[in-house]
Parts: C-alpha cells; sequence; structure tokens
C-alpha cells in the first residue's frame, strides 16, 4: 500500500476544499471497496478525506409529497430498514438486502455504494497488465481471456466490465437522482446519465467531476398502487455478485400492463435501463408469457456474448419475465 496523508472533513465545503487540486485524493465513507482496492494496489491516493462526520446520513421526506432523499452517508443496513423506504420503495430494500453480507452493508454507504468500481478479475489483480480501466491504452483482457461475469449490453472494444451494484439497479428503476456539490456549487444529476458506458474511455465511470462530492439520492414517488420486484441470478444464494439482475416497476391494470420500468444490472458497464423491452410491455396482460418474453427479446437483440457469458443472453431474458411475473403476482 502507498503512502497518503489523511484528512478529517468537517462539512461539504471543507470536504471539497481538501479535495480540490489534488487529483489522487479520495473520499473516505465506508470504505468497503476503497479499502480493499488499494491494500490490491489498484487504488493508490495520495490523500483520503474522511467524510464520516458530515450530516449526511438522514433518510426524510422531500418538500410538498416530492418523495424521499437519501443522505449519502445512510448506510445500506439502515436504509434497507428504514420506514419510508419499505413502504414507498420495496424494490430498493430487496436490492440492498441482496447485496453483500450484514456486516459489509452495517458500513457501506449509499454514496460509496454508487461509486463501487467493477470485480473484473483483469481490473482486480495489478498482475495483469491488459486493463484500459486500471491502465488506459493497456487493452482489455476480459475481450479474449476469462470473461463469464463480463458485460453483453453496451460494452465497446475497449472493455467488457460491467457494473456491480444492486442498489443502482433499484435506482435507476426508480428515476432517482444524484444530488452533488463541489467548487462551482451545487447539482442533480439524473441517474441516467450518473454512470457512463465505457467507450472509448472506461476508465471514467460517471458523470461526477473529481472534486464533487455526493450528498444524497432523490427518490421521486411511484404510481399510485405500483408493484416493484427485484430478482438477483448469482452463483450462490448469498454474499455473490449478479450474473443478472432484473428491477421492474408496473402500473396495472385489470391484469394488463399500462406502463413498465425495466432496469438490468451484471450485464452492461452501468445499470442498464431496458427502454426497448418497456416500449413493447405496454398494453401486455401479465399471464401472456409469450408476449412478455417477446419484449425481453426485444432488449437483448443487441447483446452480444462471449466465450464464457454467452448464457447470460438467455438468463437476462428469463430473468425478466420472472420478474415481471412475480411482480404482477
Amino acid at each position: 500500500m502507498n503512502p497518503f496523508t489523511y484528512a478529517r472533513a468537517k462539512d461539504a465545503e471543507s470536504a471539497v476544499a481538501l479535495r480540490r487540486g489534488d487529483a489522487g485524493a479520495k473520499f473516505l465513507g465506508g470504505g468497503t471497496n476503497l479499502i480493499d482496492l488499494m491494500k490490491m494496489g489498484v487504488e493508490t491516493p495520495t490523500q483520503l478525506v474522511d467524510i464520516n462526520r458530515l450530516p449526511l446520513d438522514k433518510i426524510e421526506e422531500l418538500p410538498d409529497g416530492r418523495g424521499v432523499r437519501i443522505g449519502a452517508l445512510a448506510r445500506n443496513s439502515d436504509a434497507a430498514e428504514n420506514p419510508l423506504l419499505r413502504e414507498r420503495y420495496p424494490v430498493l430494500r430487496e436490492a440492498f438486502l441482496s447485496g453483500a453480507s450484514p456486516q459489509l452493508r452495517n458500513l457501506a454507504t449509499v454514496g460509496g455504494n454508487l461509486l463501487q468500481r467493477t470485480r473484473c478479475y483483469y481490473f482486480y489483480d495489478p498482475d495483469f497488465p491488459a486493463c484500459n480501466k486500471r491502465a488506459p491504452g493497456s487493452g482489455c483482457g476480459a475481450l479474449e481471456g476469462y470473461n463469464r461475469v463480463h458485460a453483453i449490453l453496451g460494452q465497446s472494444e475497449h472493455c467488457i466490465a460491467t457494473h456491480p451494484s444492486d442498489m443502482c439497479v433499484a435506482l435507476a428503476v426508480l428515476d432517482a437522482s444524484v444530488q452533488v456539490t463541489g467548487p462551482k456549487g451545487s447539482r442533480s444529476i439524473s441517474f441516467g446519465e450518473f454512470h457512463r458506458l465505457p467507450g472509448d474511455h472506461p476508465e471514467i465511470e460517471t458523470n461526477l467531476a473529481p472534486d464533487e462530492l455526493i450528498t444524497a439520492v432523490d427518490l421521486p414517488p411511484l404510481p399510485a398502487g405500483a408493484r416493484t420486484h427485484y430478482v438477483k441470478m448469482r452463483d450462490r444464494s448469498s454474499y455473490a455478485f449478479a450474473l443478472v439482475s432484473v428491477a421492474v416497476v408496473l402500473e396495472l391494470r385489470a391484469g394488463t400492463i399500462q406502463s413498465a420500468r425495466v432496469a438490468l444490472g451484471g450485464v452492461a458497464h452501468k445499470p442498464w435501463r431496458a427502454t426497448k423491452a418497456e416500449t413493447r410491455l405496454q398494453g401486455v396482460k401479465t399471464g401472456d408469457e409469450t408476449a412478455l418474453r417477446e419484449a425481453a427479446e426485444a432488449e437483448l437483440a443487441g447483446a452480444k456474448g462471449y466465450q464464457h457469458n454467452s448464457f447470460k443472453i438467455e438468463m437476462a431474458k428469463r430473468t425478466i419475465v420472472r420478474a415481471i411475473v412475480e411482480a404482477a403476482t
């Protein structure tokens, strides 16, 4: 582990000021991912700015019925059991409880979860030289290597890594927004614009500026009577990242889908909003599994598998159908 300095921020303004102009500085919240990467030698910060004393852990209603705000330092376990989130956004609670272990959820923060790094084997081990995400221009070892957990949608020739978060898949389907503050003031980033696809620069994972601090996540209200569900397919029943996951929000009338939101995890560099499937699902009866399957196939029509992960394409189709059927039941 490389030498680094440590500073504790007193407020958001001082946190931003401590990191300003220091390209090697990192904010430290729960540290559940960052510290692992530092131990591996993947992350080598010059300074850690501890933000744990900042008052950013509240979960509260927004004014005028505009939804709920989750503070960036809210712990995942606290968010999963918060009454507002349990009652209004059960899909998010399901996603929280699908992630990691109880011990890690007690420490991990919502803001940190947004910034999780991929679990691609080639990224996580500096002994593998070819990783454009870790060393831009070095290549992508996963393309011709062992790529069982890698992307089937939205990838590029420069990177086929996937985003690992369960929480973020639920936030994508809930049309959340991310509140940030920085030297130029505060701003809101729609969740669909927060994470980036790899393109030519997989090392740039979000549209967050280097010296901006995440302060909260805002959730708009769900339609009255909306049905939601989160399904996660993985190699074992606990403490495993998704091979494929699906979050859905449905508006139903007499068993017919009036509107649908669908997001996928484990399949792309960012939580994948399944807009093609959403369009095809309008007017479909939830018991018509043939039509549900056709909607899933429309979304996966452009998917590309590799030597070890082509099974994910069929798995994603089946998981979309399962999530919808279970949400509607």
